[in-house]
């Protein structure tokens, strides 16, 4: 796959998951089996503005050549993927989360798409990002 391809496809997924989370956070939480409150829909709502500001920018990105700036959107990408990856595992051990259906394929999907981020931002041409280090 493609550093555009996986980008597209990453922006599809935040432009998905971003607006459900925004519009209806009851139902994103009770999916997962987490007890209502208006406190956590406020939560989700406001991670769900997030995912959408992050899915804007990388579909924005996608289309972009190797640069220092790219590589720094892919490294943060990667680090964002991989510090979400245990959250929901941590909170369905003692059952804030009840539903395994609702950790399993996000805990796949922040594997993924970590292991992606960090795959294109290894790839990025040194020329590319000798930049970084003087910034």
């Amino acid at each position: 796959m493609s550093r555009k391809s996986f980008l597209t496809v990453v922006s599809i997924i935040a432009l998905g998951v971003g607006p459900f989370a925004l519009l209806a956070p009851a139902t994103l939480l009770a999916s997962k089996g987490v007890a209502p409150s208006e406190a956590a829909d406020v939560w989700v709502r406001e991670v769900g503005i997030a995912i959408v500001a992050i899915g804007v920018a990388t579909f924005l990105l996608r289309g972009h050549g190797d640069s220092p700036t790219l590589r720094v959107f892919l490294v943060g990408n990667a680090i964002l993927q991989g510090g979400l990856f245990p959250i929901e595992l941590v909170a369905f051990a003692p059952g804030v989360i009840t539903r395994a259906w609702g950790v399993v394929p996000n805990s796949v999907l922040h594997v993924l798409l970590a292991g992606g981020f960090v795959y294109f931002a290894a790839r990025i041409r040194p020329e590319a990002a000798s930049g970084i280090a003087s910034g």
